[in-house]
C-alpha cells in the first residue's frame, strides 16, 4: 500500500462518513462508548491511587456493553467476544467489590 498521508486522510474521512450514513445510531453509540472509554481512563489517571471504583466500574461496563452491541450489529465476533467478556470480568470485579464495601 503507497499512498500519501493526504490520500489515506481522505480515505478514513470517506469511511467515517460512510459508516455514520448507513447506520447513524449505531455510528452514535460507538461514539459515546469511546467517550466513556476515554472518559474512564483519565478519571482513573487523575485520580489514582484513591479511585472511585464503583462509578468508574459501572461507567466502564456500561460502555464495554454498548460497544459489545455495536460490535454484535456489524458482525464483528472477535471485537464482540472482547466486550462480552471484558463485561463479564468487570461486572464480576463490581459485584466482589460491592460484597467488601458494604
Amino acid at each position: 500500500m503507497n499512498q500519501t498521508f493526504a490520500e489515506w486522510r481522505s480515505s478514513v474521512a470517506d469511511y467515517v462518513r460512510a459508516d455514520y450514513r448507513k447506520y447513524p445510531f449505531r455510528f452514535c453509540l460507538e461514539m459515546l462508548g469511546w467517550a466513556i472509554s476515554i472518559g474512564c481512563s483519565v478519571t482513573y489517571a487523575i485520580t489514582v491511587p484513591n479511585l472511585p471504583f464503583i462509578p468508574l466500574y459501572m461507567a466502564f461496563i456500561t460502555g464495554c456493553l454498548i460497544m459489545a452491541w455495536c460490535a454484535y450489529t456489524r458482525g464483528s465476533f472477535g471485537i464482540l467476544g472482547n466486550y462480552l467478556i471484558i463485561s463479564i470480568i468487570d461486572s464480576a470485579g463490581l459485584i466482589k467489590l460491592l460484597f467488601y464495601h458494604n
